[in-house]
């Protein structure tokens, strides 16, 4: 072998490490798909505002802690603590047929917690994705 040619080995045999290690990646980053009878959406709080103005069977699940609920909430939300230890246990309570409207602050902790949503068989989740946050700002518009 010559020179020029060892050259190119010792190039391409990094390339080959990264592609691989990129390509690895790309698999563990698969978006995992919901439970298979769960209808998850994901909206902006405008969307959900006019939603609540016509839809009046929509169910308010705001998973905030407590102290942050009464800072202010939406109209008959229904108060779960993602934060608590007794959140799945109290979410077993609810029905699983109504279509919940679901949020938390910022949409962080709501995004969190699809999973467990999925997992208790909640069949419709709307989930406010901006948050209570989303909901104030549509107002001061």
């Amino acid at each position: 072998m010559n020179v020029m040619s060892l050259s190119y080995v010792f190039l391409l045999v990094p390339c080959f490490f990264v592609l691989a290690s990129c390509e690895s990646n790309q698999v563990n980053e698969e978006v995992k798909e919901p439970a298979e009878g769960i209808k998850i959406e994901n909206i902006k709080a405008t969307v959900a505002g006019r939603m609540l103005e016509t839809n009046h069977a929509l169910v308010v699940l705001d998973i905030r802690t407590p102290e942050e609920f009464k800072e202010g909430h939406i109209a008959k939300a229904i108060n779960i603590d993602y934060k608590a230890d007794t959140f799945e246990s109290e979410l077993q309570k609810l029905d699983r047929n109504p279509t919940y409207l679901m949020h938390c602050r910022s949409g962080r902790r709501s995004g969190l917690a699809l999973d467990t949503f999925s997992k208790l068989g909640f069949k419709h989740i709307i989930h406010m994705d901006d948050g209570i946050l989303g909901w104030k700002k549509r107002l001061v518009k």
